[in-house]
């Protein structure tokens, strides 16, 4: 599988645009070639104050996110979850604001990484490409 791993927030100014468009990436590559994993945060401006349960179902219901929801997390600095360490070594890339995106390939391979300035839009054909890359090796198998 293709992840977008991304450490979301739900009340950051890229929270609605964000979501939406995470949950429509999900919806049209997902959820066997692909997966959005979302790691709440809440270590840019405190803007993921609630409890794990409350920021999931915050997300279910207001964006309809089916992607995988994991526990809140730090993804920066010495405390950082380790999987965020490899993230961040990877690509000498390491968040400094809510929703940073990282690409990973089927492989654990991360591709690359964004910050929040950048559109799920602008990184889709990322995406994309790397899905029809697995798409098109298992047609070739059969």
């Amino acid at each position: 599988q293709v992840s977008l791993v991304v450490n979301v927030a739900s009340e950051c100014g890229y929270t609605d645009s964000h979501y939406k468009a995470l949950q429509q990436l999900q919806r049209d590559l997902g959820p066997y070639h692909f997966n959005v994993l979302a790691f709440p945060c809440n270590q840019f401006g405190q803007q993921e104050p609630d409890t794990n349960k409350e920021i999931e179902s915050f997300a279910r219901k207001t964006y309809g996110a089916s992607f995988p929801m994991f526990s809140k997390i730090t993804v920066s600095g010495a405390a950082a979850i380790p999987a965020f360490k490899y993230l961040i070594e990877s690509t000498g890339e390491e968040p400094t604001w809510n929703f940073w995106k990282y690409l990973v390939d089927p492989n654990g391979k991360v591709v690359k990484a964004w910050d929040s300035t950048v559109s799920v839009e602008e990184i889709r054909p990322h995406v994309t490409e790397l899905v029809r890359k697995i798409i098109l090796k298992k047609k070739d198998e059969l």
